[in-house]
């Protein structure tokens, strides 16, 4: 994706909110920039699940992730068992931007992950102005890398 003349890429970790994966997510946390929190708009159970989710994601990692609230399966209005104004409600009391989308037919998607991403630039932008060691850096680099590099 380019973003003010940059080239910006990013790395997507998806664990579905599986349980069996609840062990290892601490792991995914680590060095993240932005979270999608994703639930099914025709099953309550997954909106319900979403203050679990967003606490796991303050507990372990940086307050400034870029976060997005979800509900996913718009499509599928006949079926809805949680209402866009419940999603709008709690995505506003979180301070969370708030969307609904489809996968089937890829309503809004893109638009999600670019909302993230777009935030994601900011807020990493915003820390390398204000860190002491942006001055050393090359400054003829015009790619900006959203993939945490541990080497």
């Amino acid at each position: 994706m380019e973003i003010e003349g940059k080239e910006v890429r990013a790395q997507i970790w998806d664990t579905a909110g599986q349980e069996r994966f609840r062990a290892v997510t601490s792991a995914y946390y680590r060095g993240a920039v932005g979270a999608l929190v994703v639930y099914d708009i025709s099953r309550r159970s997954t909106f319900e699940s979403v203050g679990r989710w967003l606490d796991e994601l303050k507990t372990h990692s940086d307050k400034t992730v870029a976060r997005m609230l979800v509900g996913n399966k718009c499509d599928l209005e006949s079926m809805r068992a949680v209402t866009v104004e419940e999603g709008k409600a709690l995505a506003e009391a979180q301070g969370l931007f708030f969307m609904e989308t489809s996968a089937l037919d890829s309503t809004n998607v893109k638009t999600a992950f670019e909302m993230v991403i777009r935030d994601i630039y900011t807020n990493v932008s915003r820390k390398q102005l204000n860190s002491d060691t942006y001055k050393t850096q090359l400054s003829g680099k015009n790619r900006v890398s959203l993939v945490k590099d541990d080497n």
